[in-house]
């Protein structure tokens, strides 16, 4: 596991959609090191750079939708190091207006316990209140670290569905849904 960077957190921010050509290859990065370290995201490792990039290229088109806000976490001093993010996907359906799935929190392995996911978190919940959202969903593996993290931001387990998820070892996993009240 790589050590752990000793600087604190820097605030979240909106990266505007024209930016993310710019932060695509930091992004790929993130995406490849979060998977291989275990990220129950949709992917299993080995996470190709091509499998990532066409990842976030689907992002960015659902950006450029308006189906989903993008919040990341860069610190510049850092070279344009992405430490975290986390997607909001905007329902759409006329009877769900009001809500929005939390999606892909990644938090850097060399990142975390530093309140990266939760500085990641507010602002993203500050994103969805500006969208009109009033309720959060989400879900994650039973488990996971992310979680415990959830918990601890006031998400309310909602039940879980076994053998929902497919493990690296080939494994099947269960997931926890949680939703949140803004």
């Amino acid at each position: 596991m790589p050590a752990r960077h000793s600087h604190p957190a820097a605030p979240c921010r909106c990266v505007p959609l024209t930016t993310l050509t710019e932060y695509e290859p930091a992004l790929i990065r993130l995406l490849q090191e979060v998977v291989a370290d275990g990220a129950s995201i949709g992917f299993l490792p080995p996470l190709s750079e091509q499998a990532a990039r066409r990842y976030w290229q689907g992002v960015e088109q659902d950006l450029q939708g308006g189906r989903r806000l993008w919040l990341a976490l860069a610190a510049a001093e850092q070279g344009g190091a992405v430490l975290g993010t986390v997607q909001l996907s905007l329902c759409t359906k006329a009877n769900g207006r009001h809500r929005a799935e939390v999606e892909k929190l990644m938090v850097s392995p060399t990142a975390r316990g530093l309140g990266t996911g939760r500085a990641l978190m507010a602002a993203m919940e500050q994103g969805a209140r500006e969208a009109g959202r009033t309720l959060l969903v989400l879900d994650t593996r039973v488990g996971d670290i992310a979680s415990h993290l959830y918990r601890k931001l006031g998400y309310l387990a909602a039940g879980q569905i076994p053998d929902f998820a497919i493990n690296d070892d080939g494994s099947l996993a269960a997931t926890q849904f949680f939703y949140k009240p803004l």
